[in-house]
């Protein structure tokens, strides 16, 4: 169930407060270790390399191979794309791991990392649900005096544009593998922007390459080799 949008989440702790006390956990040596939980733990960072490795062939394919964005090509060669596969299975546990990965974007350098995708394989399969969660992702970036800073793109298996029918082709140039929900910096939005003249013509030209293909053409597409 997700929370009541009449009721304004309460301000979040402080990110870099629980990110000190996550590495301090980290360093911690020594204890025992349960052997089912090792087992569950490595059952979950098997699942996670699974889920970054769809989401990688769908970048690269998709994304990158039909040049549905002709800015991501340029961070993906440099390396600067943070995959971060969330947990959570529910609102609160995600909107902890949004604002660590908010927190943590809005730190680094760039050149380090310029865009984070953070992936949710465990929840928001529905894209209503999906729909009403980007309001608290948008409150949670006010909360964190980051709008103008950074800013949030969706992307979602079934995600669909307004006025258009559920099996529409044009709903796919957001479709992905998982509900995502990717961090940009403006600052790099507005660079690329000036790079490309023609950017506001990308969303028609994106859907015109996907009614091209067609449903099958956008399927076996997908289904071949990842682009480099």
């Amino acid at each position: 169930m997700m929370p009541d949008p009449a009721v304004p989440p309460e301000p979040p702790e402080s990110a870099n407060a629980r990110a000190a006390d996550g590495a301090a956990q980290a360093c911690k040596s020594g204890g025992h270790v349960d052997g089912r939980a090792q087992a569950e733990a490595s059952m979950e960072v098997h699942i996670e390399a699974d889920v970054i490795a769809a989401t990688r062939h769908w970048l690269t394919r998709a994304v990158i191979g039909l040049n549905l964005c002709p800015f991501a090509k340029a961070v993906h060669i440099k390396g600067q794309i943070r995959y971060f596969v969330s947990a959570a299975t529910e609102a609160p546990a995600l909107l902890d791991d949004l604002e660590r990965e908010l927190s943590a974007l809005a730190q680094c350098d760039a050149q380090q990392t310029d865009t984070t995708l953070v992936i949710v394989p465990h929840m928001l399969a529905s894209f209503d649900d999906y729909n009403d969660f980007i309001y608290f992702s948008e409150r949670l970036l006010k909360s964190l005096r980051l709008s103008g800073v950074l800013q949030i793109a969706s992307f979602h298996p079934h995600y669909q544009f307004a006025d258009t029918a559920p099996d529409a082709i044009e709903n796919y140039t957001n479709r992905s593998p998982y509900p995502i929900f990717h961090l940009l910096r403006e600052a790099s939005v507005a660079r690329a922007v000036e790079a490309f003249p023609e950017a506001a013509e990308i969303y028609e030209r994106n859907q015109q390459t996907l009614r091209e293909l067609g449903r099958e053409g956008w399927l076996e597409w997908l289904a071949g080799p990842p682009s480099p």
